[in-house]
C-alpha cells in the first residue's frame, strides 16, 4: 500500500478561513542539477505574497509537496499569521512534476526516461536554486546584508523536504519547521505495522470499538461477495461506483480505495469543519463511526450497508457527488501518480498490516513491491535504504535549527521525530493534533497543544533570526532592530 503523504496538505478554499492571495511567478530551472552535460531547463511555478514584507526581513519558504502548490498555500494559514508579525516575504514553491510544473508538459509522465527527473533530490536542488534567486532579488541594495535569511516550512512530505533542505543545504536556509514529517518511515527504522496500528487506535478511541470490528470483518466478506459477477455488481451499486467492478484487480483497487479513505479520515480529524481533502464536518472520525454504527446488521449484506453508510461521510458529505471514482481518493489536485513513482524510487516506505489493526492482513514484501513498481512504471527501486543513504536516517545529530512537530492522532507520527535529537534539533508533540494541525490557520476550536506548538515555532524562529542579524548586521543597526517589533 503506497499511502499518499500528503501527504496531503490538501486543496480547497478551507471552510475555516479566508482565501489567501498570491502573485504567480515562474523561474527557468535546470532539468538536471547533477549533470554538466545538459543545459535543458523548464518553468517552475512559485507563489509570492509580499503583503507583509519589509526590508531585510526573512523569507518564509514553503517546500511544495506532491500536488498543486495552490492547495498547500490555501491550507497553511500559520505562515501568513506569522509573516504578518515578522514582516516576512511568503513563498510557496511547487514541486517538479506536480501541479503546473511539468518539465515535459503533457509528456512528463509518458515514460521512465522523463519521470526519471522526478525525485526529492532534484526537488531540493530546485528549491536551493530558487532561494538563491530570491535572496538576491529581494535584498535591498542599500542593506548591510548580503542575503536575506530563509526559514523553510513544510507539512508531511513537504515537512520532510523542509528538514532535509536545512540538513543538506544549511547555507540556503537558516532553519526549518517540519510538521508531520515522517523522515524515519523507512526500512530498519520504523516497524512497518506502526502506521496502520495508529489508524486503528484512533478510530477505536475517537470512534468506537464496534466501528473497528466492522471494518476488520469486512475484508473477507467483500472477497466472498465479489467472487461472483452479481456480487461485484451489488458492491458497485451499494458504493455508487462510477464504473462497476469487473475483475479481481478491480476489487483490489476498490479495497485499496477504502483503506486510503479510512486513513485520510484519521489524518484530517480536525475539531472544525474543513475541506482539506474533501468537505468534512469537525471531528470526522467520530461522525464516520457514528453513521456506521447506526446501522444494525446481522448478516454480510447488512455489514456492507453499514460500511457504505459511514463511507458516504467522506465521499458525499455535501450530497453533490454523483458517483465514486475508485481511482482517485481525494482532490484531483493531488499528484497521486507522481507520488506512486516516488514511492517506487527514492521514497520507499515499508507498510504492512497484521491482526493488531483493522486492515486486511498484508506482509511487507520488497520483491513483490519491486515487481509492482516495474509493472506500473518500468522501474525498480534500487534498494530499500535509498532514503536513509541519501538523507542520513536517524543520524542527524550534526544538524541544527530544526523543529519537528507531530500530532499523536496522525498516523504519520509513526515515522516522525518524537523526541529531541540534540540541543538544536527539537521535537514538539501535540497529543490532540492531526496531520500538520499546527500549520493550519488558528481556529478557536484548536486544542491547547496545537496552539502551544505554534508558539514554540515562533519562539525558535525569532531566536534563529536574532542570531543571524547579530552576526550579519553592524552593531548599531542590530541594536536598533532589537528595539523594533520585528525581533
Amino acid at each position: 500500500m503506497k499511502h499518499l503523504i500528503i501527504l496531503l496538505l490538501l486543496f480547497a478554499t478551507a471552510v475555516q478561513g479566508e482565501e489567501y492571495g498570491f502573485v504567480t511567478k515562474y523561474i527557468d530551472m535546470p532539468l538536471d542539477h547533477f549533470s554538466f552535460t545538459t543545459n535543458t531547463t523548464f518553468k517552475l511555478r512559485y507563489l509570492v505574497n509580499d503583503s507583509y514584507f519589509s526590508n531585510d526581513q526573512p523569507i518564509f519558504f514553503y517546500t511544495g509537496n506532491e500536488g498543486d502548490i495552490s492547495m498547500f498555500a490555501q491550507n497553511t494559514g500559520f505562515l501568513f499569521e506569522l509573516a504578518e508579525k515578522m514582516g516576512a516575504l511568503i513563498i510557496f514553491a511547487e514541486h517538479r512534476f506536480y501541479g503546473e510544473t511539468l518539465p515535459f508538459g503533457n509528456e512528463s509522465y509518458s515514460s521512465p526516461k522523463t519521470l526519471g527527473y522526478l525525485s526529492s533530490q532534484q526537488a531540493l536542488a530546485d528549491y536551493v536554486y530558487l532561494i538563491d534567486n530570491l535572496q538576491k532579488k529581494y535584498v535591498n541594495e542599500l542593506s548591510s546584508l548580503r542575503k536575506l535569511p530563509v526559514i523553510s516550512f513544510g507539512g508531511s512530505y513537504g515537512g520532510m523536504l523542509a528538514a532535509w533542505l536545512r540538513i543538506k543545504y544549511p547555507y540556503s536556509v537558516l532553519g526549518a519547521i517540519a510538521s508531520s514529517a515522517p523522515i524515519w518511515q523507512f526500512q530498519g527504522i520504523t516497524p512497518c505495522q506502526n502506521f496502520n496500528k495508529i489508524v486503528t487506535d484512533v478510530i477505536g478511541a475517537l470512534g468506537s470499538a464496534t466501528c473497528v470490528e466492522t471494518i476488520k470483518k469486512s475484508w473477507s466478506i467483500f472477497r466472498k461477495i465479489a467472487s461472483t459477477d452479481i456480487g461485484k455488481q451489488n458492491i458497485s451499486k451499494t458504493f455508487d461506483l462510477c464504473t462497476s467492478l469487473k475483475s479481481d484487480d478491480d476489487l483490489n483497487t476498490f479495497l485499496n480505495w477504502l483503506s486510503e479513505m479510512y486513513t485520510m479520515i484519521v489524518e484530517v480529524n480536525y475539531p472544525y469543519p474543513n475541506s482539506f481533502l474533501v468537505p468534512l464536518p469537525g471531528n470526522p472520525v467520530r461522525e464516520f463511526c457514528s453513521r456506521m454504527d447506526s446501522v444494525n446488521y446481522n448478516n454480510d449484506d447488512g455489514l456492507i450497508k453499514a460500511l457504505s453508510t459511514g463511507v458516504q461521510l467522506f465521499t458525499n458529505y455535501t450530497g453533490t457527488t454523483k458517483c465514486n471514482n475508485i481511482g482517485q481518493t481525494a482532490s484531483p489536485s493531488l499528484g497521486e501518480l507522481g507520488w506512486d513513482f516516488q514511492a517506487c524510487t527514492d521514497m520507499i516506505m515499508p507498510m504492512c498490516s497484521t491482526d493488531e489493526d483493522l486492515f486486511e492482513n498484508a506482509a511487507w514484501n520488497f520483491t513483490e513491491y519491486s515487481d509492482d513498481c516495474y509493472k506500473q512504471f518500468g522501474v525498480r527501486p534500487r534498494n530499500e535504504e535509498v532514503p536513509i543513504l541519501e538523507f542520513g536516517g536517524t543520524e542527524i545529530e550534526t544538524a541544527s535549527n530544526i523543529v519537528f512537530s507531530n500530532g499523536l492522532l496522525d498516523p504519520w507520527s509513526s515515522g516522525g521525530v518524537i523526541a529531541n535529537v540534540s540541543a538544536q534539533v527539537w521535537s514538539i508533540l501535540m497529543p490532540n493534533g492531526a496531520h500538520h494541525s499546527d500549520l493550519r490557520s488558528a481556529n478557536e476550536l484548536d486544542a491547547d497543544d496545537v496552539k502551544s506548538a505554534r508558539l514554540f515555532h515562533e519562539k525558535h524562529i525569532q531566536k534563529w533570526l536574532d542570531k543571524f542579524y547579530f552576526r550579519n548586521l553592524p552593531l548599531d543597526i542590530y541594536t536598533a532592530r532589537l528595539k523594533s517589533k520585528y525581533i
